[in-house]
């Protein structure tokens, strides 16, 4: 009787073991699909968006084109469409893409 106890107390500690092995492989799994991706995402935003001047053709988040024509620190003024007197001050984070301007 007194060895079937402890053979039951084992098996229950070597389940536990596994247990916290599966957890720890599913937390690192975690890390390499979800949060590093997503940390390596914001870094090239954060560099695209540091990288914009005055002159550049950006695209919005909301799918409107513009070209940049002053920019602050958190801001930037933007011209839309061909119409010169459109010019809208938006957050630089609503920024999704840049091309740079060419020179001549």
């Amino acid at each position: 009787m007194l060895n079937l106890l402890t053979e039951s107390a084992e098996s229950s500690g070597g389940g536990m073991l596994i247990l916290v092995v599966y957890i720890v492989i599913i937390g690192v799994a975690m890390y390499f699909f979800a949060i590093r991706p997503q940390k390596k995402e914001e870094k090239r935003m954060k560099a695209l968006i540091s990288s914009v001047e005055v002159g550049d053709t950006i695209v919005t988040t909301s799918g409107f084109y513009g070209v940049v024509i002053d920019i602050t620190d958190e801001d930037c003024i933007v011209e839309f469409g061909s119409n010169k007197n459109c010019r809208i001050p938006m957050k630089k984070s609503a920024i999704a893409d840049v091309e740079k301007a060419q020179e001549a």
